[in-house]
C-alpha cells in the first residue's frame, strides 16, 4: 500500500464514478450502509475480506483498489522492496507488479504471522487459485475439506468454491500464490 493511501476516499471515489448510493453499493455487496459510511469516513479499518466483499459490488480487485490509476511501463524483474503491499499486518500480501489490468494471472508473496488466518467468512473470487508453502505450515480449507500443508506443500482450487487459510504452526508462515485470473 503506497504511504499515505486514503482508503475510504479511494472508495468513496469509485463508488461515485459509479453513480452509486452508499445504500446501493451495500446491497449489491451484502453489507450494511452503515458499514459502507465507516470505511468512507475511514472510521473503520476492514479486514481483507470484508474489503474483498465491498470492492466486489463496483466489480474491482483488490489490487486495482489499491494501485489506483498508476500505469507504469512494463517490468520483468522485481526487487523484493518492489513488490506491492495490498494489506499488511498479521497477513502479508506482497503482489508482484502493480498494473494488473490486461494481465492473465497474479502472483502474489503471502506471510501469515503465527495464528493468523483470513477471517470466519470463507473467501470467494472468479478465478483458480495455487500456490506452494515456502516455510511454516498453513491450514487450507477449501469448501468441507480441509490440511494443514508444510514446505513444499502445495494447493490448487477453483476459487469460486469458498475456501481460507490460517497459519496452524507457532512460526511466521510464507506462500507463493497464482490467482488466474488477477482477482485479489
Amino acid at each position: 500500500m503506497e504511504p499515505g493511501f486514503d482508503l475510504g476516499h479511494r472508495l468513496k471515489g469509485l463508488r461515485e464514478a459509479q453513480g452509486l448510493s452508499q445504500r446501493e453499493l451495500a446491497k449489491r455487496a451484502g453489507v450494511s450502509n452503515a458499514i459502507i459510511s465507516l470505511i468512507e469516513q475511514n472510521r473503520t479499518s476492514p479486514s481483507v475480506g470484508l474489503l474483498k466483499k465491498v470492492l466486489e459490488g463496483l466489480p474491482i480487485s483488490l489490487a486495482d483498489f489499491f494501485a489506483g490509476n498508476s500505469r507504469l511501463a512494463p517490468q520483468i524483474f522485481f526487487r523484493a522492496a518492489e513488490l506491492v503491499e495490498l494489506a499488511g499486518g498479521a497477513i502479508s500480501y506482497r503482489q508482484v507488479g502493480r498494473d494488473m489490468a490486461g494481465r492473465a494471472m497474479q502472483i502474489l508473496h503471502e506471510r501469515y504471522a503465527p495464528g493468523a488466518d483470513t477471517g470466519a467468512q470463507m473467501l470467494r473470487h472468479d478465478a483458480e487459485e495455487g500456490g506452494v508453502i515456502v516455510a511454516g505450515h498453513l491450514e487450507v480449507t477449501v469448501g468441507d475439506r480441509r490440511t494443514v500443508l508444510g514446505p513444499g506443500d502445495a494447493y490448487y482450487f477453483d476459487s469460486r468454491t469458498p475456501h481460507r487459510f490460517r497459519n496452524a504452526g507457532e512460526e511466521e508462515c510464507m506462500v507463493v500464490s497464482v490467482n488466474s485470473p488477477p482477482s485479489f
